[in-house]
């Protein structure tokens, strides 16, 4: 075979690859535009204090990379209030009560208070890596779903909570 044919063939060979590139990342970016993924928490029925209850539950790393599950519930021991109850995991971490919770959002601060004495269920749990907070001034005082950022003295100083938690607390009330 003569070799301009050869190089005809390569060449349009590698045409058709490139065409079939381009046209599946087409595909692909138009699928994303008009159903793009979805990143939220779920309200879910939770055992929490021997009842089930409807909660937020959401595991999150702080800047050090260590893991806590954040679970927002109404609680029926405080007036159906909205509880934060954090809980560090892998369960070796003593939290000292009473410690509010701090909560920062641009130039806006919060200061939890520690809801944790109040139950006795995490009273009497020997692994003390639980505390519980009051949401709802917190809640009652934010009109966007905002990033937030919480700390903890003496157990983390920063644990970043995205806008589509923030989102699902706020539904919770």
């Amino acid at each position: 075979m003569p070799l301009w044919i050869l190089k005809m063939k390569k060449i349009t060979k590698l045409n058709k690859n490139i065409f079939f590139k381009v046209l599946l990342s087409f595909a692909i970016l138009i699928t994303l535009i008009f159903n793009p993924l979805k990143v939220q928490a779920e309200i879910a029925e939770t055992e929490i204090n021997g009842e089930i209850i409807s909660a937020s539950t959401e595991f999150l790393r702080d800047l050090d990379f260590e893991t806590w599950q954040l679970v927002a519930y109404k609680s029926p021991l405080f007036e159906d209030k909205l509880i934060l109850r954090v809980i560090g995991y892998p369960g070796n971490l003593r939290i000292d009560h009473p410690t509010n919770l701090q909560v920062d959002s641009g130039r806006k601060q919060w200061l939890l208070t520690d809801k944790t004495s109040l139950n006795v269920e995490l009273i009497n749990d020997g692994r003390q890596a639980a505390a519980e907070f009051d949401l709802n001034e917190l809640i009652s005082s934010i009109d966007k779903n905002r990033p937030l950022r919480l700390s903890l003295e003496g157990v983390f100083s920063e644990l970043p909570v995205p806008p589509y938690l923030v989102k699902e607390w706020r539904s919770l009330t």
